[in-house]
């Protein structure tokens, strides 16, 4: 049996080791970027970095738009709305019993051109929606319950389903709120300066400031770093613990067979006369058996009986009622089945 175990342990630390190298690289990539404290300097600072593009840059400011979007459920004006709708309601299974159950049955979001602005001057933000650290407000979570007729209603409750009603939920980003980018710096030819995403660099949209950005993948970096040490270990242990119970099992294996194999040379020198009387006459009726079926306890017996789980066939019924242990593979019996041979 494969040690599922040990290698999901080694596989687990594989993945938290590659997210750890990729946190802290992510951490190094924003200690060098190009901090921008005034809006109003990054178009200058792109006209004199036009020769080392792309310019990956973090600023921070406010929400903006000059077309915001109006939430229709909190009220809210912002920039990037995500609207769900989620149906809730109780399904019939098979033990007989109502248990709450959900699908989704909206999910739509919509962007308008958004700004950072810090009182300096504005910044577009090109593909918000697509950055990492971004995390949107709710600003509405409502619940509707369901009005169904009569007729949908016993329709549904013999397909085995009770309507509960529909929750909806409103995920925005206001205008107003102050936020921290990192992405590259471009400029196009009218002379509009906008954040996007860098074709190969970190783009991030976070309420976080950048030393805050930078502490935080550290740390996730040193943690992911630690449980991939744990994991490790345990999955190392797991993995030697199998193979010292297999070369065990295999050495007790061996030891038995030559147990088995010393009692039948011994019973075969006892039938020596009589297997030469029989070669004599032409006929041989000895059966010639790679391993014998003795009984691997008293050898004396012929084994007629199957352990439960592991399935191991050694042992003759009368020993195997003081056993509790298989003698192979030393699983604990749960059951004897005894055989018959025709």
């Amino acid at each position: 049996m494969a040690p599922w175990g040990g290698l999901s342990c080694c596989l687990s630390a594989t993945a938290l080791y590659l997210l750890g190298r990729s946190s802290g690289r992510d951490a190094e990539v924003l200690k060098s970027v190009t901090r921008v404290n005034q809006l109003k300097d990054l178009a200058q600072l792109l006209d004199t970095a036009s020769k080392v593009l792309p310019l990956v840059v973090t600023i921070s400011g406010r929400v903006g738009s000059d077309t915001p979007i109006n939430c229709e459920y909190s009220g809210l004006r912002g920039v990037i709305v995500e609207e769900t709708a989620e149906q809730h309601f109780l399904k019939h299974n098979d033990a007989g019993s109502w248990i709450q159950d959900s699908a989704l049955m909206l999910s739509m979001c919509k962007e308008v051109p958004w700004y950072l602005d810090d009182g300096t001057g504005r910044t577009f933000v090109v593909g918000g929606r697509g950055a990492t650290g971004l995390v949107l407000t709710v600003g509405s979570e409502v619940f509707e319950e369901a009005g169904r007729s009569f007729v949908r209603g016993t329709l549904d409750y013999l397909q085995g389903l009770k309507m509960l009603g529909v929750k909806r939920i409103e995920r925005v980003l206001p205008v107003g709120t102050p936020l921290t980018v990192v992405g590259e710096a471009v400029k196009d030819d009218i002379g509009t300066v906008r954040i996007q995403r860098p074709h190969k660099g970190p783009f991030y949209i976070s309420h976080k400031t950048i030393d805050q950005l930078i502490a935080n993948l550290g740390r996730w970096a040193r943690w992911y770093k630690y449980a991939s040490m744990g994991f490790t270990a345990v999955g190392v242990y797991l993995l030697v613990k199998h193979a010292f119970h297999y070369v065990m099992e295999r050495k007790r294996h061996w030891e038995l067979r030559r147990r088995v194999l010393d009692a039948a040379a011994k019973r075969a020198g006892h039938e020596d006369e009589g297997s030469n009387a029989t070669a004599e006459n032409g006929v041989d009726n000895k059966k010639d058996h790679l391993m014998p079926d003795l009984c691997v306890i008293c050898l004396e017996q012929e084994y007629n009986s199957v352990f439960v789980p592991c399935g191991h066939m050694c042992c003759c019924m009368t020993c195997c009622s003081h056993l509790t242990n298989c003698p192979l593979c030393r699983r604990r019996i749960e059951q004897v089945v005894k055989t018959f041979r025709h």
